[in-house]
């Protein structure tokens, strides 16, 4: 069974960064690619990036481009969000996610099959 499991979320000041990480274990070979989505109180999941395993090609959310960045080590089986220059309006629980369709990237929560349980990230101003 796959698990994923988040870590590296916090407080931290408007300005600031933070780098949040998922480590995966179980059938992992099943999965295309891994994402990030955040989910604020009263708002629905939101799509942050995507990477897949192999050849690690990224997509992100174009209003978080150039913030966040998606990365993986395929040797540790994990998967990184490096979030930089953070806002209060990130704060939000940060989900790791896995997809087994390789079609193509895709941004919609639904179409992932596998969560991890999230991780809280606070940016106070």
């Amino acid at each position: 069974q796959v698990q994923l499991v988040e870590s590296g979320g916090g407080l931290v000041q408007a300005g600031g960064s933070l780098r949040l990480s998922c480590a995966a274990s179980g059938p992992i070979f099943s999965i295309y690619a891994m994402a990030w989505f955040r989910q604020a109180p009263g708002k629905e999941r939101e799509f942050v990036a995507v990477i897949n395993w192999n050849p690690g090609t990224t997509y992100h959310s174009e209003s978080l481009k150039g913030r966040f960045t998606i990365a993986r080590d395929n040797a540790k089986k994990a998967v990184y969000l490096q979030m930089n220059s953070l806002k209060p309006e990130d704060t939000a629980v940060y989900y790791c996610a896995g997809i087994r369709r390789s079609d193509a990237f895709h941004t919609e929560a639904q179409q992932y099959d596998y969560w991890g349980q999230g991780t809280q990230v606070t940016v106070s101003s």
